[in-house]
């Protein structure tokens, strides 16, 4: 399976720049995965195409402002720091910028020295281990110092951090956001609840190893980075209970997919659990739990257009990315959404 074989031609002024004033007016494209037929709605339709009894799975992770911006000490040379994984005793694993200037040793001071941090080791592909020093409470040091950490094709600066946030974020600990679930307002989803559908929470902490670019040509070597999940036994019944009684589970975003189907057994079950995974699904893939998805539109050649291509078919896919570029749609974190289902 070749990379090439998920690419397709993308305008630049497609790309979404900043969020739409109201979450859940961007454009829906709904997807027949069995036909490859499309709709063109708006995302607040999308009650329109639930049933009671489905079950809808979010992810409830929330992004943490993970960049800081930092000076050397002795130097005063910049340096720009994304936190990527949480450690034990204040160490996380970050993505240094310029990389060459930290060494083993090097020290770095964010906002005046009000936080400090210490290469203490390299780890694969030239991230490094930082040790952070600080007084107070690192979650909220960070919310005064951290920047959202948004993708590199959004180069707009964010007026507002909440709009790179779901409004049912809850545990921090993401590098990015479950942008599916960016389309939902409150009032959207009490409606979607009124009508007898189901809403589980799971949650996975989304790393920047998910838009880490396809290296490889043969898509079957790519190495996916692993990130953590969580799902508690409460939400895994409603799952099982909507699978058992015959009604659809439907995944907001690529991440609650992979969750889903890391977690569940080899018969769909899903039980209490948490753990790490490295779990890529790409065509041929056999889906245990998710019967549909909602999702964004996402970027050429990447490890996601593979996931959706896996759920409604390579040419599918592509073919409906195709209508969006023709119909204008906004593309990627802030952009519009669609919905892969069967009727």
């Amino acid at each position: 399976m070749d990379v090439k074989d998920f690419y397709y031609d993308l305008p630049q002024e497609l790309i979404a720049q900043d969020p739409l004033e109201d979450r859940s007016s961007s454009r829906l494209m709904v997807l027949d995965k069995a036909t490859g037929e499309v709709e063109h709605r708006h995302f607040k339709d999308i009650v329109d195409y639930l049933r009671p009894g489905d079950c809808l799975v979010i992810n409830n992770t929330k992004v943490i402002p993970a960049r800081l911006y930092g000076v050397k000490e002795g130097t005063e040379a910049k340096i720009e720091i994304l936190l990527l994984k949480r450690k034990e005793n204040d160490v996380w694993e970050t993505l240094v910028k310029p990389g060459k200037k930290c060494k083993i040793g090097t020290r770095i001071n964010f906002g005046e020295g009000l936080l400090t941090g210490e290469v203490i080791d390299i780890v694969e592909e030239g991230n490094r281990l930082i040790q952070f020093h600080y007084e107070g409470i690192f979650e909220e040091i960070l919310d005064q110092l951290g920047q959202m950490p948004l993708p590199p094709y959004i180069t707009h600066q964010l007026k507002d951090k909440n709009r790179y946030q779901t409004v049912y974020a809850k545990y921090d600990g993401s590098a990015a956001a479950p942008t599916a679930g960016l389309h939902f307002t409150p009032e959207l989803l009490e409606q979607v609840r009124a009508m007898g559908v189901e809403i589980a929470e799971v949650t996975l902490h989304v790393g920047l190893g998910t838009f880490r670019p396809v290296k490889e040509s043969d898509v079957l070597k790519h190495h996916m980075h692993s990130e953590f999940y969580r799902i508690e036994q409460s939400e895994a019944d409603k799952i099982n209970r909507a699978k058992q009684e015959g009604h659809r589970v439907i995944a907001v975003g690529t991440t609650s997919t992979r969750t889903l189907e890391a977690a569940a057994d080899e018969h769909g079950v899903l039980h209490e659990t948490s753990g790490w995974t490295e779990i890529f699904i790409y065509p041929g893939y056999q889906f245990k739990v998710i019967d549909a998805l909602i999702t964004n539109f996402h970027l050429p050649e990447s490890t996601l257009v593979m996931l959706v291509s896996a759920l409604a078919g390579r040419e599918h896919v592509l073919h409906a990315y195709e209508i969006a570029v023709q119909e204008r749609y906004r593309f990627f974190s802030f952009g519009d959404a669609m919905f892969i289902t069967a009727k």
